[in-house]
């Protein structure tokens, strides 16, 4: 279809089954020969695979069990103590959540030794890594 006073050609879809003039029109109409995708009115089936087993039924059911008592530790890191703390400071679990640093109902957090630490700070009531606690102890820290 030609819009006057346009350079570029808008193509008109292509409607099939409007007779042997038209592209992709006689006989078939480019839908096959037989079956039921060739007939008028059909409307696939979304998981139908022709007959396999569909993938939903292939695949596993993910069952199992979940264990209650799975206790998971939120890890901080040595330098994360370094900026949000001060010189002289004591860490404990509600200072670490009056921060933002870890979710108010928290109730397992680690202490993890990566990152430097210059500050003296007092870590109470909180496990720490090895690593952790040797870095505390060398900047002049306590762990309690």
């Amino acid at each position: 279809m030609q819009i006057p006073g346009r350079k570029n050609r808008i193509k008109s879809k292509v409607r099939a089954g409007r007779g042997y003039a038209a592209r992709r029109g006689g006989h078939v109409a480019g839908r096959g020969m037989k079956g039921q995708k060739s007939r008028s009115g059909h409307k696939s089936m979304v998981m139908f695979e022709g007959g396999n087993v569909p993938f939903y039924r292939r695949m596993p059911k993910f069952r199992g069990f979940k264990r209650p008592q799975k206790v998971e530790y939120i890890a901080v890191n040595v330098n994360v103590l370094e900026t949000l703390f001060d010189d002289g400071d004591s860490v404990t679990l509600d200072a670490l959540r009056k921060t933002g640093r870890i979710p108010t109902r928290t109730e397992y957090v680690k202490i993890l030794g990566y990152g430097e630490l210059t500050k003296k700070l007092t870590i109470q009531g909180i496990p720490v890594s090895g690593t952790a606690r040797d870095k505390i102890l060398a900047a002049g820290g306590s762990v309690a």
